[in-house]
């Protein structure tokens, strides 16, 4: 879906609601809104907040829905957590949602044919239950069954080896954040610039409708709340 069918879709749809009302939606709005509704819209899926209650991937159409967001990244310079540790930090700029991590690890008594060494699975934690996992001998960190823990906070992953392995690597998958909207020659209403390109959406025509009809909903409560808040504001004065 480009630009100018989004604008148009979207007036369209408002003036279905009320033709009056929305005569004068400027083109900051539309943007505002939409990029707020795919946002959420993005949550929505990943969170499991959807009719439902699915995850990210329980079912096909998820995955394919969610593709375009997917990222894939190395976790640069640790910090050495005591002998317990390597301390991540998660990329800061377009990070949305955690989906997994893999380690790819090594130990002095044991080969390894990868580059890397080999690939762990690695499952998160609660950063309160971490001494309990530590002692347990069936859920600790073992180059043996090839599985370790993880926690996250304050925009880190803290991965778990406890002295048994190396670890070599950290290859994080994310969710990044959604690309913004931009439509040409109209004010940007988080930087307040003039944008000066047209930035499409990225996702597929189906799911840029759904978020229409979000942007929509948020339009016109928008412009609702102004009217209430107008009206009493009349009625105020013609009580004083």
């Amino acid at each position: 879906m480009n630009n100018t069918q989004l604008q148009i879709k979207i007036r369209q749809r408002l003036n279905k609601l009320a033709s009056n009302d929305f005569d004068n939606i400027e083109c900051w709005q539309i943007v505002e809104a939409f990029n707020k509704a795919q946002l959420e819209w993005c949550r929505r899926q990943l969170r499991g907040s959807n009719q439902y209650k699915e995850g990210d991937e329980m079912s096909k159409r998820r995955i394919d829905d969610l593709q375009p967001l997917l990222r894939e990244q190395g976790l640069l310079s640790p910090i050495q957590f005591g002998n317990q540790a390597n301390q991540y930090n998660l990329p800061v700029n377009d990070y949305l949602e955690y989906k997994k991590v893999t380690v790819f690890t090594t130990k002095e008594c044991c080969k390894h044919d990868a580059e890397f060494g080999r690939a762990m699975q690695v499952y998160l934690a609660e950063a309160a239950n971490v001494n309990l996992l530590l002692r347990d001998p069936l859920r600790k960190p073992s180059y043996e069954w090839n599985e370790t823990f993880a926690t996250m906070q304050n925009n880190t992953i803290r991965i778990y080896h406890n002295g048994e392995f190396n670890i070599e690597l950290a290859l994080l998958q994310y969710y990044r954040l959604p690309v913004n909207v931009q439509l040409i020659g109209c004010t940007d209403p988080i930087g307040g610039g003039i944008s000066t390109a047209d930035v499409e959406c990225e996702f597929k025509d189906d799911v840029a409708e759904v978020i229409v009809d979000d942007a929509v909903s948020i339009l016109a409560g928008d412009v609702a709340d102004v009217n209430n808040y107008m009206r009493g504001s009349q009625q105020a004065e013609k009580n004083n």
